[in-house]
């Protein structure tokens, strides 16, 4: 007969126990030490018994009462766990860690003091105590049993790996039948999977800590399934069954990082019967097991880190290509959740141990329908993630490439637009139903600015200011007095321009780093607060309506956009020097070194003098403060400073872009996709360009013209690039996605200059006739971008 309590990690008893010897000596009663115990030759009076076990309890110097005259038969204490006690009556005593339940006390409480273990002879008074009763624990495990216990050795747990087996599986050519069985119970039970990889030195781990090698575990099985034979011989179906089976009771989460180790979850063939089993299993993990798994997955090597992400990767990539997302929706959503713990568990601090890339699923952008993932999210948006939710991609942004996370931000502004053209076309069609009164006009399908072009910024800030808020979110129509032509280029035009104007120092509107290249918001502003509010409508509408903008701030704004907080290194990015001294501080200073050079709390910023410890001035900077110096430093610049001013560009910034769809992107793709990139690949301009009608690449006149802007000064190049698009910066997919045509500018002499087409990258060039050629090309082509349409200058 046996009792056992609540799991075994490695699959069966770890040690055995003699029964205490008792021997009197001076009226008193000792107990010889069990095996287990970290002093195992020394030897305890029984009534000074709970004073010793300094092991499991911190020395109090008092005598657990409930023990104090209790006759003990057996004492078990397994290493850095918890300690048993069996009385003559065959009561059982419990008490130390209990996180694994193993005090049986059916919680996971840890107690200091006993507590009574319900057997069925202390719980039923009928019930008969066995008079052979003994106890054994090893691990998280506990036994009581009233028959002669047996010694267990490591080696004697069915299908252990050791060192001398893999050796001999490695040396064979094809495999005996008797190498093959071993490998088949090796992959047979978790407990010889485990037990094949436990660290020798496991019990002096702290509580929770990885007990396995998934290093070792990871080497041998690469070097077992390079070899035919083996890799045939490797059945893990039985196994995955029962983790499956049994899910909702896993004792043995480290099973799960031994089997991600496995190079066969990477196959295609085994997404179905390994990677996915996996995944529902991990799905249905209590949150405490969860909690140890992220916290393991945190501690392991970039590289195991990256093969257990690209396990639950890869098997997406498959269900997605093979078309299974409709038939089996309830594993996808598996699959992400998985891989939404593995990003968490890949967060440490404020970096990340892989690349955010290493998550990218290009298969979304090509497979996923996402109009109707959009709208899935959109209708179960106020619902937690439950097992009969449909799998929704826009949950895990994590998982979307770039170009994904823009295609679904542009969807959630098209879906608003259309919106507004219904609202408004139904207020046409049924006024009755639509307006709320009978005087009310139907609300404009578009949001319309009208604007001079010698007056930009002032007009188109006093139109902000008295439109709606709803109407931001529009179709944006751009209109200039001077041309009443309503055209897409006039949006390009006007970001273009009024960016510039409210960069410019002249505007007052931001402070400038000392190099002139970066700008940010004043500690004291200039001008009134409501001008950064509509400043930041105006970025919030450029990036709506799909424009890229002259931008110069450091990507600490897009990280507050995000709410992710700065660093020093953005410091660096936008003062340099200041940053550099910080750096010199906390890293290459000694303590000594620190309180010589006498710094204090008392710094310069934006041009005034700011004491950032307000409740002591002038303190001076110690080795032992210097990082509160530092963060405080990075605080003020970023945060306190321009807490009023930021806040009112932030309000108006999401006043047209929805913050849910914004918070897909991280700080410095929300930036390259606003703001663009500055450096142009040229040669990738000339490779891509398409000529159409008359023009061909091996033409005179386009062999002439490349020549020509190959010649060009950089500042030049970006003019074209200016002239051919409507903007003088990279798109955030770089040159590649800039497709330039050329064609004949119609009935054109040898006076007309060349035109252009900003809509569709389209260049009409003249076919220039009059020697010399490349004279005359670039004298019309430069006289063409300088010129810049002509209403700028």
């Amino acid at each position: 007969m046996s009792f056992s309590w609540p799991r075994n990690t490695s699959g069966s008893s770890r040690k055995s126990w003699r029964k205490y010897q008792e021997t009197g000596k001076s009226g008193h009663h000792y107990l010889d030490c069990c095996p287990c115990d970290p002093v195992p030759d020394k030897r305890y009076k029984m009534d000074e018994l709970m004073y010793v076990f300094h092991y499991r309890l911190i020395y109090t110097g008092r005598k657990q009462i409930c023990l104090m005259h209790l006759q003990m038969n057996f004492i078990c204490c397994p290493p850095r766990h918890h300690t048993l006690v069996l009385g003559s009556s065959g009561q059982l005593w419990a008490f130390g860690n209990g996180s694994k339940g193993q005090t049986g006390s059916g919680t996971t409480d840890c107690s200091l003091s006993p507590a009574l273990v319900q057997l069925p002879w202390t719980t039923d008074s009928s019930a008969a105590v066995p008079s052979d009763l003994k106890i054994s624990a090893g691990w998280n495990t506990n036994f009581t049993y009233s028959s002669p216990a047996q010694r267990v050795h490591h080696g004697q747990i069915i299908g252990r790996l050791d060192e001398a087996k893999l050796q001999k599986w490695l040396s064979q050519r094809h495999g005996s039948t008797e190498a093959k069985k071993e490998i088949a119970k090796m992959f047979l039970t978790s407990s010889s999977l485990v037990a094949s990889f436990t660290k020798a030195d496991g019990f002096l781990l702290k509580a929770d800590a990885l007990t396995v090698d998934l290093e070792a575990a990871s080497r041998t099985f690469d070097q077992m399934l390079k070899i035919p034979w083996i890799k045939q011989s490797v059945n893990m179906k039985v196994l995955i069954n029962l983790l499956v089976a049994s899910r909702t009771l896993l004792k043995c989460p480290e099973i799960l990082l031994v089997l991600l180790s496995c190079p066969l979850l990477l196959e295609d063939s085994n997404v179905m019967n390994m990677a996915l089993p996996v995944a529902v299993v991990i799905d249905h993990l209590n949150e405490k097991t969860v909690s140890s798994l992220r916290s393991w997955w945190s501690s392991l090597p970039v590289s195991l880190l990256i093969r257990h992400i690209m396990v639950f990767k890869q098997a997406l990539a498959f269900m997605l290509a093979n078309g299974l997302l409709a038939t089996h929706n309830g594993l996808v959503r598996c699959l992400l959740n998985a891989l939404k713990l593995l990003y968490k568990a890949n967060k440490v601090g404020r970096s990340y141990k892989v690349p955010l890339s290493t998550f990218y699923v290009e298969e979304i952008e090509t497979t996923l329908e996402p109009f109707q993932d959009f709208n899935l999210w959109l209708l179960y948006a106020a619902e937690e993630d439950q097992e009969q939710t449909p799998a929704i991609f826009c949950r895990y942004p994590f998982l979307f490439t770039l170009v994904a996370k823009v295609a679904m931000f542009n969807i959630s502004a098209r879906v608003t637009k259309v919106a507004h053209r219904f609202v408004h076309q139904m207020a046409l069609d049924q006024p009755e139903i639509a307006l709320t009164s009978p005087t009310d006009s139907a609300p404009p399908p578009v949001f319309q600015l009208t604007l001079r072009r010698t007056h930009l910024v002032e007009d188109t800030f006093r139109q902000l200011d008295a439109a709606e808020h709803c109407a931001y979110r529009r179709e944006l129509l751009v209109q200039f007095k001077d041309d009443r032509k309503l055209m897409n280029v006039n949006k390009k035009d006007l970001f273009l321009h009024i960016f510039d104007e409210l960069i410019a120092p002249e505007s007052e509107m931001f402070m400038h780093n000392e190099s002139k290249t970066l700008v940010w918001f004043p500690p004291r502003p200039k001008v009134e607060e409501k001008r950064y509010f509509l400043f930041g409508i105006l970025c919030g509408l450029a990036l709506y309506n799909h424009t890229i903008i002259h931008l110069p701030f450091p990507r600490a704004l897009f990280k507050k956009l995000l709410r992710v907080r700065p660093t020093l290194d953005d410091l660096k990015e936008f003062q340099p020097v200041v940053a550099e001294s910080c750096r010199y501080i906390l890293e290459e200073c000694s303590p000594h070194e620190v309180q010589t050079l006498e710094t204090t709390f008392t710094v310069s910023w934006g041009g005034e003098e700011v004491e950032l410890d307000p409740q002591q001035p002038r303190k001076l900077v110690t080795g032992s403060n210097r990082k509160e110096f530092v963060a405080a430093y990075v605080d003020y610049a970023f945060n306190k400073s321009v807490e009023g001013v930021f806040e009112a560009f932030k309000r108006g910034f999401f006043k047209v872009c929805d913050i849910r769809v914004v918070e897909f992107f991280q700080p410095e793709e929300l930036q390259s996709v606003m703001v663009g990139y500055k450096d142009a690949d040229w040669e990738v301009l000339k490779q891509n360009t398409v000529y159409e009608g008359e023009y061909h690449a091996a033409h005179p006149n386009i062999l002439i013209f490349w020549e020509v802007f190959d010649g060009l000064t950089e500042d030049e190049k970006k003019k074209f690039l200016l002239f051919l698009t409507g903007c003088d910066r990279v798109p955030f997919l770089g040159m590649e996605c800039i497709k330039m045509k050329v064609a004949v500018l119609p009935n054109a002499t040898e006076l007309h200059l060349p035109e252009s087409l900003t809509c569709h990258c389209l260049l009409l060039l003249p076919m220039y006739g009059r020697y010399p050629v490349d004279r005359t090309m670039r004298s019309r082509l430069l006289e063409a971008i300088n010129h810049n349409r002509g209403f700028w200058k």
